[in-house]
């Protein structure tokens, strides 16, 4: 897949960025450049081995996966102008 100054420029309008017509060439040669390095990628066999976290094999840190409150409710709404139990009280704003 090759970029286009048609295509570059679409990017850049997208991104809301600014370029000059003699800046198009150079940031085309880039691009392409960045999706040659990907398809190259994309052609690396890489069946049967296992995703890597780190270069270094350790295990991960982990926590159970919990729900609670945090309890730390008292100290969030704690500079709360009004409050109602554990809860922010505000002004009814629709009727």
């Amino acid at each position: 897949m090759s970029v286009d100054q048609a295509t570059v420029r679409r990017i850049a309008h997208l991104a809301r960025i600014k370029v000059s017509d003699e800046d198009v060439p150079h940031l085309q040669e880039e691009l392409n450049a960045i999706l040659s390095f990907v398809e190259e990628l994309a052609s690396v066999d890489v069946e049967g081995i296992e995703p890597m976290t780190s270069v270094m094999p350790m295990p991960m840190k982990k926590r159970p996966d919990v729900v609670t409150d945090g309890g730390i409710a008292d100290a969030i709404v704690a500079n709360a102008p009004e409050r109602d139990d554990h809860f922010f009280k505000v002004p009814k704003v629709v009727e």
